[in-house]
């Protein structure tokens, strides 16, 4: 049994996102045209800018939910991961992407302790160059494909739609 602060992982399959709009956050990742997501990336990472600067910024609103540091820490990092899955779409033919245990990287990189500007900074940096990856596809290239390892398969265009989903149901989170 979990202990009441801990964070439970998260093990549900979101790619449903995909389909119909999240009824949590209202989010409708399936909606977003491809040539849409720089902007839209760009638009998420902004506010999380203004989250950063929250003075509570990283106090859990209940024991086991992250505080919005963590989710800001969870962000940059996606960004990191779904710029590299973008990239290797587009490079490679059909790759098959490494899993990524999210909640093992948010204790190994301990998230709730980082440094809000700090990570402000390298958030902003991050979602950039993921924008700039999805700015750069071409319009042939939206329907090439990779595989998560649990067999789930993107086109370009989805993987961008899923990620943006992604930040903005972790800025529904922490809407405070």
């Amino acid at each position: 049994m979990a202990s009441p602060d801990e964070i439970l992982p998260d093990t549900k399959d979101w790619t449903w996102v995909l389909e119909r709009r999240c009824p949590e956050c209202a989010f409708e990742a399936g909606a977003v045209a491809g040539s849409a997501l720089p902007a839209l990336l760009r638009g998420f990472a902004a506010r999380w800018q203004e989250v950063l600067l929250r003075p509570d910024v990283a106090r859990r609103p209940a024991p086991a939910i992250w505080s919005p540091l963590e989710y800001a820490c969870h962000v940059r990092d996606a960004s990191c991961i779904f710029r590299g899955r973008a990239e290797a779409m587009l490079t490679q033919d059909d790759p098959a992407f490494e899993n990524w245990d999210q909640d093992a990287t948010a204790l190994a990189e301990r998230y709730g302790e980082q440094d809000p500007a700090t990570v402000a900074g390298e958030l902003r940096e991050a979602a950039e160059a993921t924008a700039a990856t999805f700015a750069g596809v071409a319009r042939e290239q939206w329907s090439r494909t990779g595989r998560r390892s649990d067999g789930s398969v993107f086109t370009v265009e989805t993987l961008g739609q899923y990620y943006a989903h992604d930040i903005a149901h972790h800025l529904w989170d922490v809407r405070g």
